[in-house]
């Protein structure tokens, strides 16, 4: 009989965080890797925020706090969420908590019982599957594919919804694709909804200011109000304000739901980190022009990646509406060999042998549910982009 819980045979490791932490292990080694695989902005976080932070530690806000948050961070997501959302939601209908991954967990631990499903669109971010295995529940995989831009139709979410589906869980811009639902788009997905009243939808919103072109966001309980009852506006200030490892996310939705995830982080790790729900409040409601100029950036960088991996035969490459990512295909390499002797047979095969023998680091597709596709993310300098895309370059064209 083994001492761990059986509920950890359910789940595996982060992915991501295999690949970078991997990544790390050969650049400590003495080797000249290139990671693209962490999703973590390059830009330092914002003076103004990390003023407020310094005056949070001065002024002695070091303290526990409310277990889900402070009343000035909810209020100031309220304004922010009615400011950009045109949502109104109370401080009782807000949860905060120890990054955005900690709202999804707490969400899905507080309402899932065994046997429950929840729709996936997919490509997905690594931990959707796993956290609905862990709470207890069922995934359901909807497969979107690279004919529909890697967007989930309307009637693939029909035909995965049954009388067990508990959730769907939507996100755009997207991580792993960057793909960005339109209006229109997200509409016919929420008629689907509005069919099936049992299905509630949790939006992870993270990637919302990131996004180019004339691309608009726009979230699942914007776009149709019927919706606000049964939906959990997810967020944070991760991405967009460069707050990663200040690990603050939270959520606004229905009362009830609100006080069952503060019960479990009541707990579990009790509150997010005061100083970091003070830098928090500048990041939401200080000055917002510095968003523009970053996008600025990353649309520079996306265009850059994509070029250089579109010049590549048997890779396809599609240009995302937002986020900081690129998942292109590799139907095209699939069964060639590397000059080293390794078969690519499927893209977890690509991803290792590019990291082994042209040292840079990706992320394989499988991880995310759709396959044969890497993610490359470009949240990182023109420089290591271009030298990285020329590995990438070489190393297939060595394939044969």
């Amino acid at each position: 009989m083994t001492f761990l819980s059986a509920t950890l045979s359910r789940v595996k490791p982060s992915p991501t965080i295999a690949v970078t932490t991997k990544a790390a292990e050969l650049k400590a080694a003495g080797r000249d890797v290139i990671g693209l695989g962490a999703g973590e902005p390059d830009f330092d976080t914002p003076q103004n925020i990390k003023d407020a932070a310094v005056a949070a530690i001065a002024a002695g806000k070091t303290k526990y706090t409310a277990v889900d948050g402070i009343p000035e961070l909810k209020a100031a997501i309220c304004a922010k969420l009615k400011r950009d959302n045109g949502l109104d939601y109370a401080p009782n209908q807000v949860s905060v908590g120890t990054g955005g991954k900690q709202i999804l967990y707490n969400a899905l631990m507080a309402t899932l019982n065994p046997g429950d499903e929840v729709v996936i669109p997919a490509p997905y971010w690594v931990s959707y599957p796993d956290m609905v295995l862990l709470a207890g529940g069922e995934p359901v995989i909807a497969a979107a594919s690279l004919e529909t831009n890697f967007k989930l139709t309307p009637e693939q979410l029909e035909a995965a919804i049954t009388p067990k589906t508990k959730w769907l869980i939507f996100n755009s811009p997207s991580n792993p694709t960057g793909a960005g639902y339109s209006r229109e788009e997200l509409k016919a997905l929420t008629d689907v909804l509005m069919r099936h009243p049992h299905v509630w939808v949790m939006t992870d919103d993270m990637y919302e200011h990131l996004a180019y072109d004339d691309f608009e966001f726009c979230t699942p309980a914007e776009v149709e109000p019927a919706l606000y009852g049964r939906t959990l506006t997810c967020n944070g200030v991760s991405k967009a304000y460069a707050m990663t490892g200040w690990r603050i996310g939270y959520a606004a939705g229905p009362v009830e739901v609100i006080a069952a995830m503060r019960k479990i982080q009541s707990q579990s790790t009790s509150n997010p980190c005061s100083v970091s729900q003070w830098a928090a409040i500048e990041a939401l409601n200080g000055p917002q022009d510095f968003l523009p100029t970053n996008n600025e950036v990353f649309k520079r960088r996306r265009d850059l990646v994509v070029s250089m991996l579109s010049d590549i035969d048997g890779v396809t490459c599609p240009v995302p509406e937002g986020a900081f990512y690129v998942y292109p295909s590799i139907s095209g390499l699939i069964g060639k060999t590397t000059p080293n002797g390794t078969v690519i047979e499927n893209d977890e095969a690509f991803a290792t042998a590019l990291l082994e023998e042209a040292d840079v680091a990706v992320v394989f597709g499988a991880a995310f549910g759709l396959s044969p596709n890497f993610r490359v993310s470009y949240a990182t300098s023109d420089e290591a982009l271009k030298t990285a895309c020329t590995r990438i370059q070489k190393f297939c064209a060595s394939l044969t």
